[in-house]
């Protein structure tokens, strides 16, 4: 992995947040809050990006390539949408991650540290932090939400299906 120190809330970097779409709809003031908690990686083929078990405090959205997430070693789903989240489950329940992220290619993305609310100036800057990150969090659980009961549908029709032929 390739990391970059901490990004300065300047108006390139919040002219290119304002190009992902869970971001485009927010205040300049909450872009650069947090700009000043995050860093662009760089992550290889193959490369973990999150750890499945692990506590840490990021979160990521993905600037270009793709990844593929695993729940115990099985491949679930492939991510390659410019905006998407990772790791946000972690940062909801507080709990351990749910599942391991690798890059597959060349992978971008912005890296958010969650524990590094202390870089904000006062108490309001921390929670319109915390705002938008829930915010932001709300809206992708719900799209993903939706995603998992129409497969959990798709499967149980295949299910069926394929008793019914057996039986």
């Amino acid at each position: 992995m390739i990391e970059s120190k901490f990004l300065q809330d300047n108006v390139q970097n919040i002219q290119k947040l304002m190009t992902l779409s869970p971001l485009k709809n927010f205040e300049t003031g909450s872009l650069k809050q947090l700009l000043r908690l995050s860093k662009i990686r760089e992550y290889g083929d193959g490369e973990m990006i999150i750890e499945e078990g692990e506590r840490d405090p990021w979160i990521y959205f993905l600037l270009s390539g793709k990844v593929r997430v695993e729940k115990n070693g099985v491949a679930i789903r492939r991510i390659d949408k410019v905006g998407e989240i990772l790791g946000e489950m972690r940062i909801l329940d507080g709990l351990s991650r749910s599942a391991s992220v690798y890059a597959e290619g060349k992978t971008l993305s912005l890296a958010v540290d969650t524990s590094a609310t202390d870089r904000l100036a006062s108490d309001d800057e921390r929670a319109n932090f915390l705002l938008l990150l829930y915010r932001i969090f709300s809206e992708f659980i719900s799209l993903r939400l939706r995603l998992t009961n129409e497969e959990l549908v798709k499967t149980k029709k295949e299910l069926e299906e394929i008793k019914r032929r057996q039986g």
